[in-house]
């Protein structure tokens, strides 16, 4: 199918902005793919905080070197996966989608640094980033609570042995 001059720099207008906005980019290569899939695979990635588009190679080159990006060798088909919230669980994403042998990791971007299967992998093995959130606040918050209760250690001894005096002296004595 043929595009006009002005419907392919809508396109790479897209494209730039998509990029412009995303964290992360993966790219995938595929086949045998009919639009319920594509669906489901566009589905799967905007829950975990992305957006999936077929896009055209010769388009998509271009822009990445307009946007300053390493290059890419951009065969086939691509798929390309745009991260505007979770890395790591869009990374999750693309790694289950590439367990349909029909998927395979062309490579992708991480901040305009490329990257490649192995580091997609190990993306996806990161912990979602709520999870990560809480332990860098624990970790935080930690020193704090116990300082807390060093400061009001001295008072709550005080006070127990306030509490201890006072139980003794209302004690009956023992004749």
């Amino acid at each position: 199918m043929a595009f006009t001059k002005n419907e392919k720099n809508e396109m790479m207008a897209r494209y730039s902005g998509w990029l412009e906005k995303s964290q992360a980019v993966f790219m995938l290569e595929y086949s045998k793919m009919d639009m319920k899939t594509i669906d489901g695979i566009r589905a799967k990635i905007r829950e975990a905080g992305g957006e999936a588009h077929v896009v055209k190679n010769t388009l998509m080159t271009k822009v990445l070197e307009e946007e300053k990006y390493a290059s890419v060798d951009l065969n086939n088909t691509s798929l390309v996966g745009f991260v505007f919230g979770d890395v790591a669980a869009v990374a999750k994403a693309i790694i289950e989608i590439t367990k349909n042998e029909s998927f395979k990791i062309k490579g992708g971007f991480l901040d305009k640094n490329t990257v490649n299967e192995n580091q997609i992998k190990a993306l996806a093995s990161l912990p979602p980033l709520p999870v990560v959130r809480a332990k860098l606040l624990g970790t935080l918050l930690a020193p704090a609570s116990q300082l807390a209760r060093v400061i009001s250690e001295p008072g709550r001894s005080l006070a127990a042995v306030v509490q201890a005096r006072v139980t003794k002296e209302e004690a009956p004595v023992a004749e």
